[in-house]
């Protein structure tokens, strides 16, 4: 520019950058139309293992899109991904979008812990696994893990293992009033009859250390290769799994398990009694009835209990209605909240 050309410069040519304050910011997103949807089967330091429309040979690394913020993201989830979706070495793909979970079985580390941790979404079954010797069976788990069923959306199988050491007659016998399905296994013999059960569906395991979980997905899922352990002197099992991850079940029935770390406690904070009851559906109407605040226990501590109504003299319900109770109470901490002495 010539010496004396800026006195003919006018607004027009100056460009003035806006403040930060200033700038106009655009709530909208991007709609990600080429996204493609993926299971979520894996994660390990911020970083997310999908398979590509749920099939076991499409599968992609992924982060967490920014946009994203700190959108949960767990084992079951089906996302939407964008980027590169190859599955080749090095490659990264992004989560752009989580999609409505239809279920999803949470816990907390003991009935006084305010954060409550998702463990598998979109599971249509909990197996909940419990052996009958060597560790013996606690009942107390159990009910809350079928609590955490209720509360989350999942039909609950009771699978216990280690027939070969003791019957399961006694066990079985307390959980005839809720119609639980179950599975019996030994460790001398295959699980057939639990392959027919898994077959097409997500199904979620739990369980204690040391009762046979590893063991019976290294049978369901040969090419798994879960490390097993010995159970420790005093009843207490190593801990074999130490991450949430979801095997695809070989053809031709197909499906996924979700094999959870062993835990050694299941917090219930997150649950109300209200969760628990409309999981029966034979008491939920009548529970509407009961008094604000009704714990539903039934006297003495909730006299005003509608719940008694439901039952009569030679009504198959007061079985149920026991069992009921009995899972409220391990909400309420009369269960094993921790099963560690």
């Amino acid at each position: 520019m010539a010496r004396g050309d800026w006195r003919r410069l006018d607004e027009s040519d100056v460009r003035v950058r806006p403040g930060k304050g200033s700038r106009p910011r655009s709530k909208r997103r991007p709609e990600h139309a080429d996204a493609v949807a993926a299971m979520v089967i894996g994660k390990d330091r911020g970083r997310w293992t999908c398979a590509v429309n749920a099939d076991p040979d499409r599968v992609v690394m992924a982060m967490r899109a920014r946009e994203m913020g700190r959108v949960s993201v767990v084992v079951g989830d089906m996302v939407a991904l964008v980027g590169d979706v190859s599955g080749l070495p090095d490659t990264l793909a992004r989560i752009v979008r989580v999609d409505e979970r239809t279920s999803v079985l949470r816990r907390t580390a003991d009935d006084t812990d305010p954060f409550e941790r998702v463990v598998v979404a979109n599971a249509a079954q909990l197996l909940i696994v419990t052996s009958l010797a060597d560790p013996p069976p606690r009942p107390g788990f159990i009910d809350r893990c079928l609590v955490a069923c209720y509360a989350g959306g999942l039909e609950p199988v009771l699978c216990l293992t280690k027939a070969d050491l003791a019957s399961p007659d006694a066990l079985l016998a307390g959980y005839a009033g809720l119609d639980v399905p179950t599975v019996v296994t030994r460790h001398d013999e295959e699980p057939e009859g639990l392959r027919e059960r898994l077959d097409g569906r997500v199904t979620a395991l739990v369980g204690h250390s040391g009762v046979g979980k590893s063991t019976l997905v290294n049978r369901l899922v040969p090419a798994a290769e879960l490390a097993t352990g010995d159970v420790s002197a005093v009843g207490k099992g190593r801990h074999t799994s130490v991450a949430a991850v979801a095997l695809p079940l070989p053809p031709p029935g197909g499906g996924w398990v979700v094999d959870t770390p062993g835990v050694r406690s299941f917090g219930l904070a997150h649950v109300t009694a209200d969760d628990i009851v409309n999981a029966f559906e034979e008491f939920a109407e009548a529970a509407e009835e009961c008094p604000t605040n009704c714990g539903h226990l039934g006297p003495p501590e909730d006299p005003d209990c509608a719940l008694d109504d439901v039952v009569t003299d030679g009504n198959a319900g007061a079985d149920r209605l026991a069992s009921l109770r009995r899972l409220l109470v391990s909400r309420a901490g009369g269960g094993e909240a921790r099963t560690e002495s």
